[in-house]
């Protein structure tokens, strides 16, 4: 006869280990990205200057540069694949992803803004790098870009109460409002300068190199704060995945429930979008990774899939800087590179799934 109590302790045991080897190897891979770079640093002066023991340009390197993008890299892969696990499961699509809702669009359009027009990027400055770089104030940048981030979440989700918050009318809301976005983007564009035009586009990509202790602090505060809160709800989801009707039956408030996750995953985006530019596909390839693995219990595929988040952004980081030459490849060219045959193997996969 089958115990299926010991199955079922066993089976919890063996995902806990899961878990816990994800942690090892995102700490293995946490030190391979602290040796890579274009300082050609050997791994003993990388570990010298750790300690403060190195040249005083090595460990500049290393707490000046190196430690502040490994942390963002952490931060904000785990808040990119959290955001897509929750979108994925309150929207009931696995096509779901932190750009669902038109958020990497609204910041984007934001950047742009405060690039093109206030920084000066528009026809006042003409052609002039140095009157450019100058007027242009990074920060202004980040703030404007989350601020028409967060507008975009809020016009959405407004939009959408009229339905109660339907699956179908959230993307459909979020596609729309995104293509505003795109629309004003590109009118911006058309009447930048060329140095107005270079910066804006640089923006777009996706550079961790931006990050700064400041920045990985506040990343790091929204990440910490809404994840902890999805773990708490992670019941809830798991009831939400047998339907909404299924979840009003036992008790859910599965509106209030899609608002707040909804909410909080597009602030976790807009926050990361913002401040390091579109960094795509990790709250796809994640996800789906884990739950391959795991199941659907997100009592286990929520921590695992932060993990797994840090884990990827960390090795298309390490990617970027191994193969830059001297310089850092944009990581969002990486990701999207990783996740695009990612992506279309969903597609497929399902498509044959659905005529079986």
């Amino acid at each position: 006869m089958r115990n299926y109590k010991k199955e079922y302790l066993q089976n919890n045991k063996n995902k806990l280990l899961f878990i816990i080897g994800l942690v090892l190897i995102t700490l293995i891979m946490i030190l391979v990205c602290l040796f890579v770079g274009s300082s050609n640093m050997s791994i003993k002066e990388c570990l010298e200057a750790l300690f403060l023991k190195s040249s005083e340009v090595n460990n500049r390197i290393i707490w000046k540069i190196r430690i502040p993008r490994i942390i963002a890299a952490v931060v904000a892969g785990a808040g990119l694949s959290i955001s897509g696990l929750i979108m994925q499961t309150t929207l009931g699509n696995v096509m779901a992803s932190p750009s669902t809702l038109g958020v990497s669009n609204a910041s984007v359009f934001g950047a742009n803004l405060s690039i093109i027009v206030f920084a000066g990027g528009f026809l006042s400055l003409g052609s002039n790098v140095n009157d450019y770089i100058i007027s242009s104030t990074p920060f202004m940048t980040s703030l404007l870009a989350f601020i028409f981030a967060f507008i975009s979440i809020l016009i959405v989700l407004l939009l959408c109460k009229y339905k109660n918050y339907s699956p179908n009318s959230v993307v459909l809301a979020g596609i729309a409002i995104g293509a505003i976005w795109s629309a004003g983007t590109t009118i911006l564009q058309f009447f930048a300068t060329d140095v107005g035009l270079s910066a804006a586009v640089v923006w777009n990509f996706g550079d961790l190199g931006r990050a700064t202790y400041k920045i990985d602090l506040i990343m790091f505060c929204v990440v910490f704060i809404s994840s902890i809160l999805f773990y708490i709800l992670s019941w809830y989801y798991n009831a939400l995945l047998g339907g909404d009707n299924i979840a009003k039956s036992i008790g859910v408030n599965v509106n209030y429930l899609r608002f707040i996750s909804l909410l909080l995953s597009s602030l976790i985006t807009a926050v990361c979008v913002s401040f390091l530019g579109i960094i795509g596909f990790v709250g796809i390839i994640c996800p789906h990774i884990m739950k391959r693995f795991l199941g659907n219990n997100h009592k286990y595929i929520i921590p695992a899939s932060l993990i797994s988040g840090s884990l990827l952004l960390l090795i298309a980081d390490t990617i970027s800087r191994g193969i830059g030459k001297g310089t850092a490849l944009p990581v969002g060219a990486i990701t999207s590179i990783l996740g695009a045959p990612f992506f279309l193997y969903i597609i497929f996969s399902k498509k044959v799934e659905a005529t079986k």
